[in-house]
């Protein structure tokens, strides 16, 4: 099953039928057994013909995000703080039985499928970070799993750890969809997630030409899910539900920049492609 929030209400796929549910998103995310609820409960049929466009599958859900969970990503972060000699704290993060878990956004920072993530202003140094994201409800129940977008900057967050929100949190700074895929099975570790980045040409031609290409696996990622899970949870209510980032193992290397203009495309096996263009704050 998909679920989808878009401009018709709540759109969930469920084998050959597309239906449009009753029930308002922040509604489902407070439901018990929402899993169970969605395999038998009734909507309305999609009009045959009806374009669903889908938005940012979010509400009144935070967004949080789990740092340095990946090897590539550690080593990212060494290397943006290693002019500051703050790169040990990373290492240690990574060894740590603790894991690094930060709020990435509330829901009026996040966009969409096809809606501009933004960079900022006051950053010379920017990426997109491609993440497997888990959707939970209000009682802790794993829905299913989207695609997100932890756009970060990097040379703030390497002047000084202490940077980190403002490397991270701001207008336009995490992209989650396109639907959450409804699931009691985890991607498997041969889940594949690819990003990839094209740029405008400067040519009287036009088009686009593509600037970097990554792929990871979920293999990749040292901490367990449940993991993750578990420690967002310790002495955190989450009323409406939440969203966790679970970290990136595919980071675009220096001095590598994102451009205004740039096209973002992150793809998961199974769920689908999340695509994006970049603007400005």
């Amino acid at each position: 099953m998909k679920l989808s929030r878009t401009a018709s209400g709540v759109v969930l796929q469920r084998g050959d039928d597309t239906l449009v549910l009753a029930d308002g998103w922040d509604e489902l995310f407070r439901r018990r057994e929402l899993k169970q609820y969605l395999a038998t409960c009734v909507g309305a049929p999609v009009p045959i013909g009806t374009a669903v466009e889908p938005l940012a599958p979010i509400g009144s859900q935070e967004v949080w995000a789990a740092g340095i969970t990946y090897y590539a990503s550690r080593d990212a972060r060494m290397e943006e703080a290693a002019t500051e000699n703050n790169a040990d704290v990373y290492q240690r993060c990574y060894d740590a039985e603790r894991p690094e878990l930060f709020m990435k956004a509330t829901a009026h920072r996040v966009v969409g499928p096809g809606q501009p993530v933004r960079i900022r202003s006051d950053s010379m140094w920017n990426v997109p970070e491609p993440e497997l994201t888990i959707a939970m409800t209000a009682h802790a129940e794993v829905l299913g799993y989207t695609i997100g977008n932890d756009m970060s900057s990097r040379d703030i967050e390497g002047d000084n750890p202490l940077y980190l929100p403002q490397a991270k949190i701001y207008d336009g700074c995490a992209a989650l969809g396109p639907s959450i895929l409804v699931t009691d099975t985890a991607p498997g570790p041969h889940c594949e997630i690819e990003l990839v980045i094209e740029r405008r040409s400067a040519a009287p031609a036009g088009g686009t030409a593509e600037v970097f290409r990554g792929t990871t696996t979920v293999a990749q990622i040292r901490r367990t899910l449940e993991d993750l899970i578990s420690y967002l949870w310790r002495h955190c209510s989450f009323p409406d539900g939440c969203f966790l980032m679970t970290g990136t193992g595919i980071v675009p290397p220096a001095p590598f920049t994102l451009q205004l203009g740039d096209r973002v495309s992150i793809s998961i096996d199974g769920i689908g492609t999340l695509q994006n263009e970049v603007a400005g704050c």
